[in-house]
Order: structure tokens, then C-alpha cells, then sequence
């Protein structure tokens, strides 16, 4: 074989193993956009019970073919208080079984010797997905077309690997080289950098069962390689977790020591194996008497095996091991939100996420209605401390406004990348209007830091509001608290009845702040306050007014996607 070819070779490797990861993106995103609702919920059960998460965990990563995205996402549900580390490591444990699941379609894919083979059969869907996409009107029937056409691309990359394979196969050389490489360690590294550089263990494993059947290399090394992947894969899940809270942290050492730990067993158990029989009895010669004829379906089979017995021998161990990366992650700052000194950080969104864009879209605005609750929280305060004067919370209030113009910016760069990813018509309807719930919210601040100049100014000139104006300030944020709860129960259900009490509390406080402003003239004109103090009030009053308003732009966005 020339150089040509073996550069060829080299070129349709690449080009296969780039069809491949963009068949399982394709595949993931339009799964989820499709199912994205009953995702969410299959996760929001994973608290019924270990074995369940594990259940759970298994079914969604098989669905969405990405444990790397299923693991991200339950880092984003931990980091954001949804989800227990305990909760985590049981759906982390499924995930390990679920992605097996592609390395089995590889296997099915592979057969059919001189007939028809399976991957030229499935390889077809690409073109019957792609007219599908093309040609139907409905976003749901897209979705569909789209799926179809990640599954057949799955297979146009498989049999441009396949091919690639056969050529290397050729080369007495590269094969004498495959084969020098028999130590169990070095296997098991180079396992695990492969799929930290490309992040997907499916796509190792996918490469190392197309080595396999083209004869590079044997079974043996086969299954070294893809048991490397398996900690390879942890890449993606400690690069999330370093970028977020502490629980998040250990949810990431979680899935490291978990996936190292099966690894070390295997390897124990490979090594005492082969010695107590001479090496007469291997994991390879194990898996060719079960599945003879077929090496696919053996490092397939034991890539399975592997995963199930690996989660059955750490399933009782959950609690030490939560245990154990809770010592070696300690709290080292105050984790309550209204730590005086908290710093400013997203609780439930991370580009990690980007991977799954339904998730992300929920979790989007999951961080706007924590945005809603810092803004109320600060509206609040600022009241507080203009009637009272008492300034003991101000570090607090400073922090929460630090904080609201943080997730302004981040908030709004975050919804940015998320339109620009594959999401379905109602998401994109709803990230149009999630554009203004953030800037809304933000002016809700905005509003709640003049009332907190308005106190500056009359601590500073010794004046006070009367008991009358106290009271009606309370009055007031009362109503405006009432209006937060309904706009918030309807923007988080899409509750319509919800918003139409709002709108009725808005009318409330529209009259409330008129005849605020109304009595405030009469004590200016009975001397029972001076012209300064009536000036700081009526802007309280206006604030006030219009920060209803934003909130009720919050909650009007449901009219546009629901």
C-alpha cells in the first residue's frame, strides 16, 4: 500500500469519526427537543429510590445516547439544590449502563458478511431522514426526520471507520505495532486520553470494535481500550464541575472514582485471572466462547457486562462514597444566598449544558425565576431600610444588586448561545421573551436602589417619613409581594389564572399608589411632613408603581409560547 492510501486512510478515519460524533449530536438534541418535557420529569423522580435513579439513569441516557450530557445535567440539577449527591451518583451509575447501548446498535450494525449488510440497511435512514426534514412543515415531524437521519449517519460513519480499518489492516507494519502494544496499563491510558480528546466514549468504543473486527487488533487489547474510555469519559464531568459550586465538585469525583474504581476491579480480576490459569483463561477468550464468530458483539457484550457488574459491586458502597468526596470537598464558604458574603454566580446554568438545549432552556429559566426571587428579596429590604433607617442589611442588599447585575449579563449571553442551538419553535418562542423578563427584572433593582438613596438622603438630613406614610409603604410592598407570588406561580406553570389575579392586584396598586400620592399632599399641606421627605415619597410611590409593572411583564410572557 502507497502513501496515498495510507494518507487516504488516515483522512476517512477522521472524516467517520466526525460523521459519527455529529450522528450522535444530531441524534441527542432532537431526541431531547422531542422529549424534553418527560425528560425532565423522569429525572425529578430519580429521589423515589436508589435503584430507581439507576433505572432512570440508565433509560435516559440510552435515549438521549450521551452520558457525558446526562451527567452534566445532573451536575447543573445538584449544583442548583434540585438533586442530592446520593440522587446523582445513582443516575451517574445508569449513565455508565445506558451509553453501552450505542457501542450494541455498532455491533448490530456490523453484521450481514456477504449478503446486505446491516450498516449499508441502516446507513440508508440518512437519506430517508434528511427528505423527511426537508420537506415536512411540522417542527414535530422535523424532529422525527432528524432523529432518522442521526441513526443512518451513525452508520455512515461506522462504515467509513470500517473502511478506514480494513486499509490499516493491510499494513503488516501498523498491525506488528498494534500488536506490540500488550500492556493491560498502557491500554487502559491510552483508552482514556483518546476519549478525553475526542469526549466520547461511545466513539472509542465504537473505534476500538471496528479495530477488532478488521483484525488490528485483538480482542484483548480491545477491551483494555475500552475500559480507558470509561475514565476517559469523566473528562467532560470534572471540567463542569470545576466551573461550579461545591456540589457540584463532588458530583464530578463522584463519577471519576466510580467509573476508576470499576476499572481497577476489572483489571484486578483480568490479571488474577490470567494467572491462576497461565494465561489459558482472559476476558477475550471468556467473551469468544459466549458469542463465537462475532468479536463485535463480544467486546460489545463485554463493555455491558462490564458497566452492569461494575454498578452492582459499588451500589451498596453509595453512602461512603457520597461521604468520602464530601470530606475531600469540605464547605469552605457559606452556601445560603443571603450570605453576606456570597459572590455573584449562576446557580442553575453552565455551558456545559449547551449539549442538552431543551434541559437548557428549562434550566435558563429556572435561573430567571431565582433572578425574580433576588429582585423581590432586595425591593424588600430597600423598603425596609427607607422606613426604618436602620441600615444593618445594607452589606446584604449591596450583595443581592452585585449579584442582579451579574446574572443580567450572564443570563443574557447564556439565552444567546441557547437560540443559537437545536431547540424546538416553543422554546425558541420562549428564549424571544425571556430576552425582556431579564432586563424587567434587572429594573426591578434599579428601582429598589433609588429607594435606597431616598434613606440615604434622610438619614443624612435627619428626617423620617410619619407613621402614616410607614404604614402605607408596608401596605404597598405587601401588595407588591401578593403580585410577585401570583406572577411567579404563573410564569413557572404557565398558569393563566394566575396572571389574570396579578393583572387585578396591578389594579390594586395602581390606585394605591395614586391615593398614596393624593394623602402624601394633604399632610404636606396639614405641616405634618416637609417638602424633602413628600419629594423622597412620591418617588417611592412611582418606584413602586412601576416596579409592578416589570413584574407583570415577567408574568405576561407566558402569552406569547403557551
Amino acid at each position: 500500500m502507497d502513501s496515498t492510501a495510507v494518507i487516504s486512510a488516515i483522512l476517512t478515519l477522521i472524516a467517520g469519526i466526525g460523521i459519527f460524533l455529529t450522528a450522535c449530536t444530531m441524534m441527542s438534541s432532537n431526541i431531547e427537543a422531542v422529549s424534553s418535557s418527560k425528560l425532565k420529569e423522569l429525572f425529578s423522580k430519580a429521589s423515589r429510590s436508589k435503584m430507581l435513579g439507576v433505572v432512570i439513569g440508565t433509560v435516559g441516557t440510552a435515549a438521549i445516547q450521551s452520558s457525558g450530557a446526562t451527567t452534566v445535567m445532573v451536575i447543573g440539577f445538584v449544583n442548583a439544590g434540585i438533586m442530592s449527591l446520593v440522587q446523582a451518583a445513582t443516575i451517574i451509575y445508569g449513565a455508565n449502563i445506558g451509553t453501552t447501548v450505542t457501542g450494541q446498535i455498532v455491533a448490530l450494525g456490523m453484521f450481514g458478511g456477504n449478503s446486505v449488510s446491516t450498516t449499508v440497511i441502516f446507513s440508508a435512514m440518512a437519506g430517508i431522514g434528511a427528505f423527511i426534514t426537508a420537506f415536512s412543515k411540522a417542527d414535530i415531524t422535523k424532529r422525527a426526520g432528524g432523529i432518522i437521519a442521526g441513526f443512518g449517519m451513525l452508520f455512515v460513519g461506522l462504515h467509513m471507520m470500517s473502511s478506514s480499518m480494513e486499509c490499516f489492516a493491510q499494513l503488516e507494519s501498523v498491525k506488528n505495532y498494534l500488536a506490540s502494544i500488550s500492556n493491560i496499563f498502557l491500554l487502559v491510558i491510552i483508552g482514556a486520553i483518546m476519549t478525553a480528546i475526542i469526549q466520547s466514549s461511545s466513539v472509542m468504543t465504537s473505534v476500538a470494535i471496528t479495530m477488532v473486527v478488521a483484525s488490528l487488533i485483538s480482542l484483548e487489547q480491545g477491551i483494555y481500550l475500552t475500559m480507558g474510555s470509561n475514565i476517559g469519559s469523566c473528562v467532560v464531568s470534572l471540567m463542569a464541575g470545576a466551573t461550579s459550586g461545591t456540589n457540584a465538585k463532588r458530583t464530578s469525583l463522584i463519577h471519576l472514582f466510580f467509573n476508576v474504581s470499576g476499572v481497577i476491579l476489572f483489571v484486578a480480576l483480568g490479571m488474577g485471572l490470567s494467572a491462576l490459569t497461565q494465561g489459558t483463561l482472559t476476558y477475550g477468550t471468556i467473551f469468544s466462547r459466549f458469542f463465537p464468530h462475532a468479536p463485535q458483539t463480544q467486546l460489545a457484550m463485554f463493555h455491558t457486562v462490564f458497566n452492569v457488574l461494575t454498578v452492582i459491586f459499588v451500589f451498596p458502597l453509595t453512602d461512603y462514597l457520597v461521604n468520602f468526596v464530601i470530606k475531600l470537598v469540605p464547605d469552605r464558604e457559606a452556601q445560603g444566598r443571603d450570605s453576606q458574603e456570597l459572590q455573584p454566580r449562576l446557580f442553575f446554568i453552565n455551558d456545559h449544558m449547551l449539549n442538552m438545549p431543551a434541559v437548557a432552556v428549562q434550566q435558563a429559566k429556572n435561573e430567571i425565576v431565582n433572578m425574580a426571587a433576588i429582585a423581590m428579596r432586595n425591593f424588600s429590604l430597600a423598603c425596609h431600610i427607607v422606613c426604618t433607617l436602620d441600615f444593618k442589611d445594607i452589606e446584604r442588599f449591596q450583595a443581592n444588586e452585585k449579584e442582579l447585575d451579574y446574572l443580567n449579563k450572564e443570563i443574557v449571553r447564556y439565552l444567546v448561545k441557547v437560540s443559537n442551538r437545536n431547540i424546538n419553535a416553543r422554546d425558541h418562542a420562549y428564549l424571544a421573551t425571556a430576552f425582556h423578563s431579564v432586563t424587567d427584572l434587572e429594573r426591578v433593582g434599579d428601582y429598589a436602589e433609588n429607594i435606597v438613596e431616598y434613606a440615604e438622603r434622610l438619614k443624612a438630613e435627619n428626617e423620617t417619613f410619619s407613621s402614616a406614610a410607614i404604614a402605607e409603604i408596608n401596605d404597598t410592598l405587601q401588595l407588591i409581594r401578593n403580585l410577585y407570588s401570583k406572577v411567579m406561580e404563573a410564569y413557572v406553570h404557565e398558569n393563566k389564572q394566575a396572571l389574570d389575579e396579578a393583572y387585578e392586584i396591578e389594579e390594586i396598586i395602581d390606585e394605591v399608589t395614586k391615593d398614596m400620592a393624593l394623602r402624601h399632599i394633604q399632610r404636606l399641606n396639614d405641616g405634618e411632613c416637609t417638602p424633602d421627605v413628600g419629594s423622597q415619597y412620591m418617588s417611592i410611590a412611582s418606584n413602586a408603581e412601576r416596579v409592578a409593572d416589570h413584574f407583570i411583564n415577567v408574568g405576561k410572557a407566558i402569552k406569547q409560547y403557551t
